[in-house]
């Protein structure tokens, strides 16, 4: 078995089960000839950067997956045949590869899935904090505020003190 990734456009005119159904039967393809599919990715509706069979926009799918080459000669006699594929590419990305290599890298994949997604919810988590803080009134005056206002006092004292220094310096230089 070797491994593919194909990426293929469809027909922004199509509806929701078309696209699944279009999705469905080339998963079935791969199946059939005892592929495996590592990941599929719907990537949804993009413009596209040229007009292709007269459209402006296209669905864009990614599959990767482990299949026999006349699996994938297969894949793409029926999306030449298919007027709802606008355009698809396939790329060969090993020559071999094993049932293990397969499992390690879908494991790969769905940490890497995982990791995005506590990304995302910590970018969440953080924006909203911030969004409270901006939006909660003035927080009573508590000992740990008290000592902040202070510690910012002080740098701002500290910031005149050099200003002013700066300014002796230059004046003295000159008077001479």
């Amino acid at each position: 078995m070797r491994r593919y990734e194909t990426i293929f456009i469809l027909r922004p005119s199509l509806a929701e089960k078309e696209i699944t159904d279009v999705i469905d039967n080339t998963l079935k393809i791969i199946n059939d000839d005892g592929g495996t599919v590592i990941e599929l990715d719907k990537w949804g509706m993009r413009k596209l950067a040229y007009l292709i069979k007269k459209e402006k926009q296209g669905y864009y799918v990614f599959c990767d997956y482990a299949a026999l080459p006349q699996s994938v000669a297969e894949m793409e006699r029926k999306f030449r045949i298919d007027d709802s594929v606008l355009k698809y590419m396939t790329v060969k990305i090993t020559a071999s590869i094993t049932e293990e290599e397969i499992t390690a890298v879908k494991g790969a994949i769905e940490e890497k899935k995982v990791a995005a997604q506590k990304a995302v919810e910590d970018a969440e988590k953080a924006a909203s904090a911030e969004s409270t803080e901006k939006a909660a009134p003035e927080k009573k005056a508590s000992p740990e505020n008290k000592s902040e206002e202070k510690k910012e006092e002080k740098k701002e004292e500290q910031k005149e003190e050099v200003k002013e220094e700066t300014e002796q310096k230059t004046g003295e230089e000159k008077e001479k």
